[in-house]
């Protein structure tokens, strides 16, 4: 461990890609990956930013190093985790029990609909 380390040493944010469902909407949509390709100045990009892994939102080298990366286990690891649907802030209202129903009730009167109406008559 080197002697000098800062507050933010243990964070990996060097190594840090865009997130799942960024690049799931990436495979989805051309216009959304060129969106964000086009923010990048094809000088900084390693190889002119000619080699990109769409899945793993990684720049490469050469070509070779982009096909051996495809081939690799680190890619096929994103590739099936793509295949998920990723979750949406509907689905984590849903599983906290937050639910957005503005349509008719096919159950009779709930009790407190009943008090309530009982209140309002007196």
């Amino acid at each position: 461990m080197p002697a000098i380390r800062g507050p933010k040493s243990k964070s990996k944010t060097r190594r840090h890609t865009r997130d799942l469902d960024q690049i799931h909407a990436d495979v989805h949509s051309h216009k959304h990956l060129k969106q964000y390709t086009d923010t990048k100045a094809p000088e900084d990009l390693p190889g002119l930013g000619q080699w990109y892994c769409t899945e793993c939102a990684k720049w490469f080298e050469s070509e070779l190093n982009f096909v051996a990366h495809t081939k690799g286990k680190p890619h096929r690891r994103r590739v099936r985790q793509l295949r998920d649907e990723p979750y949406t802030q509907k689905v984590a209202e849903a599983a906290v029990g937050i639910a957005t129903n503005n349509g008719r009730r096919d159950t009779e009167e709930m009790a407190v609909d009943k008090d309530l109406d009982i209140a309002s008559r007196t």
